[in-house]
């Protein structure tokens, strides 16, 4: 049996029950998971200050790879503080329609949104220039962009499908641009890969209107943003979404990733075992995938989405099963799954 250690960063609100939920899906595996916990919730954060952050970087850098799951955001985002400190280059959000699920979006979707993790105008406070301006700076780095860019079309390359890089080139002709210019130079070492770019605007409109035209879509920092919310919105609910972040070495290889569901701590619904465990479920079972655990983790991304069809599925969803129940549901489908298989 394969052994693996997991740092597991816990949160505030609804994050116990998604770690109880992700620990029943573990303990059906067959494979031997070690979960080293790190407490990042509200309390733990405004007791402990940078020391708690420094135990975190440090246990998550020394084993390589992380589940997250959400936290409150009090002053600066817990976030946005790992972002910096682990180096992370790169968010990856995979979106796709849920059998199932009743949306007002009847097409497919199924993209891939890698997001340059860094940059953008999120890195710059800005400034007021006296009573009635104010200005802010967007930052682009080539480093995150090749990452990102490398990143998005060695997925399509799995995928089999295309990249499309997106911004406002012709606004930000600079910082855009260059953007651009690195996507561009990047796509000439995957000849195999089918390449374009598309002005944000017309691609948000091209995926509701032509999303089978679109695989693996990379952007700068806020545009990945925006566009991997709509995606989920489209697809029934932000909270069907998860996400990956990644750090890489000079090299371009992974030398830390991080995996979480990408909705927040929905305080209303917390210890109501009314929390939908799927966008933390689906973060597993990438996390899985990333460990080398293929076989569990198209196991359990095929038990989830063969629950939801079947009606087995929680309250925001359109049923009514609870966040243990519906996790009791799906490990007894990847059980059957796996010992099938």
């Amino acid at each position: 049996m394969s052994q693996h250690t997991i740092v597991e960063l816990h949160g505030d609100g609804i994050s116990p029950e998604l770690s109880e939920s992700v620990h029943a899906i573990a303990d059906a595996l067959p494979t031997e998971l070690s979960f080293q916990a790190i407490d990042l919730s509200q309390a733990n954060r405004e007791a402990r200050g940078d020391a708690l952050y420094d135990e975190a970087v440090e246990t998550m850098t020394r084993h390589g790879v992380a589940m997250k799951y959400p936290t409150a955001t009090t002053g600066v985002s817990p976030n946005k503080i790992l972002r910096e400190r682990c180096q992370f280059s790169v968010i990856h959000r995979p979106v796709c329609s849920i059998p199932g699920i009743e949306t007002n979006f009847t097409k497919p979707l199924d993209i891939d949104v890698v997001r340059v993790a860094t940059g953008g105008t999120y890195d710059d406070a800005g400034q007021r220039l006296g009573p009635d301006t104010a200005v802010s700076i967007r930052v682009i780095s080539r480093h995150p962009c090749r990452h990102a860019s490398r990143f998005a079309f060695k997925l399509a390359m799995q995928r089999k499908t295309n990249v499309v890089s997106t911004s406002k080139w012709t606004i930000q002709k600079v910082t855009d641009g260059f953007f651009e210019e690195i996507c561009g130079r990047v796509s000439e070492d995957y000849p195999g890969v089918e390449y374009r770019r598309e002005l944000f605007d017309a691609l948000l409109a091209g995926i509701i209107m032509n999303p089978e035209r679109y695989g693996v879509i990379v952007c700068p920092n806020e545009y990945g943003d925006f566009l991997s919310d709509t995606a989920c919105g489209l697809i029934g609910s932000i909270g069907l979404g998860d996400s990956s972040s990644y750090a890489f070495d000079h090299e371009g290889r992974v030398t830390l990733a991080m995996f979480d569901p990408s909705g927040g701590t929905a305080p209303d619904i917390a210890g109501r075992d009314l929390a939908n465990p799927t966008a933390a479920l689906l973060a597993f079972s990438n996390l899985l995938r990333h460990i080398g655990e293929e076989t569990s983790a198209e196991a359990l991304r095929g038990a989830l989405f063969g629950a939801i069809a079947d009606g087995q599925k929680t309250h925001d969803i359109g049923s009514e099963l609870g966040t243990r129940a519906f996790t009791a549901v799906v490990r007894e489908r990847l059980s059957s799954a796996l010992s099938a298989g």
